[in-house]
């Protein structure tokens, strides 16, 4: 089923507040092999002018992608994520993500495309603090294989 193109443009309603804990930053800096002190260190991050240990620039994926699951789910867009792979990241951030950070994500779909008959959903989420300032703008590309060449692929084996 081809994604419908309607749905470009359209936002999904913003996430419920994500808190950014120091253990989840430095589990993550940890799992990424990330040693920079800024991570983990609350003084070490105090001395390059943050109010707390900072996450590193990866670690908003997990709260965006979580996001973009308004968008995947969404029955009426026609994705069947069971032929979805990851396509592409890319952050822009306003500053850091901090440990005490309360984040929500708005998660709008920005394109809908077909490339050698693969669907390409591009999916940008905004994201903002508990003030309601913006922290970064994550984009999301998601390729989903069309079902017949899979299909045909599993019969040459």
């Amino acid at each position: 089923m081809a994604l419908d193109q309607s749905f470009v443009g359209r936002s999904y309603p913003p996430t419920e507040p994500y808190e950014v804990g120091r253990e989840k930053i430095r589990e993550f800096a940890e799992a990424v092999g990330d040693g920079n002190p800024a991570y983990t260190d609350p003084e070490a991050a105090k001395a390059l002018g943050h109010s707390d240990v900072i996450a590193p620039p990866t670690f908003i994926f997990a709260i965006t992608f979580k996001a973009a699951g308004q968008v995947i789910q969404d029955p009426q867009l026609g994705l069947d994520y069971s032929r979805v792979v990851h396509g592409d990241q890319k952050f822009a951030y306003t500053r850091p993500v901090r440990a005490g950070d309360r984040l929500t994500v708005t998660s709008t779909i920005e394109a809908i495309k077909t490339m050698a008959g693969n669907g390409i959903l591009d999916i940008r989420g905004e994201v903002h603090d508990e003030a309601g300032e913006h922290v970064v703008t994550a984009w999301t590309k998601l390729v989903a294989r069309p079902a017949d060449s899979a299909d045909a692929e599993e019969g040459k084996a």
